[in-house]
């Protein structure tokens, strides 16, 4: 069941950044270029979810135990360090160099423009390489 609520909640997120437009770089991009012609837009999607989410969260926050079972597992608090700061900052120069971030990327994916296909691709790869670098790391 929770699987089909997943799958649910995932065409819904899809179904969003379509219609928001999110899915379309050249409507990211103009949002960050504030010198030129700057769209607002996507300051509005991003309200919209964190009314959303401020929610949920304050619903979540009323319950002992997730709807559907199991526990809430907040996420270990860790430093502002090195590491966190060059990967925030690598997110947001791909982001502001394509216009597309992972999320929006796969929903463009169902566009067929081979330019998401090549970006989704470069993503995977650079998960890999990522997964491949921490567990060569961590070996001691």
């Amino acid at each position: 069941m929770t699987q089909w609520l997943g799958l649910l909640a995932g065409i819904l997120f899809g179904a969003g950044l379509t219609v928001s437009e999110m899915i379309d770089p050249a409507k990211v991009l103009s949002f960050l270029d504030v010198a030129g012609h700057w769209d607002p837009s996507l300051a509005f999607v991003m309200g919209g979810a964190l009314a959303v989410s401020a929610v949920g969260t304050a619903v979540a926050r009323r319950r002992s135990a997730p709807l559907l079972g199991g526990t809430f597992d907040a996420p270990p608090a860790s430093p502002i360090d090195a590491r966190l700061l060059g990967g925030a900052a690598l997110f947001g120069v791909g982001w502001g160099l394509v216009g597309f971030c992972p999320g929006p990327a796969l929903a463009a994916l169902v566009t067929g423009d081979p330019r998401v296909g090549i970006f989704v691709g470069a993503m995977v790869v650079g998960m890999l390489a990522y997964r491949l670098s921490a567990a060569r790391n961590t070996v001691t």
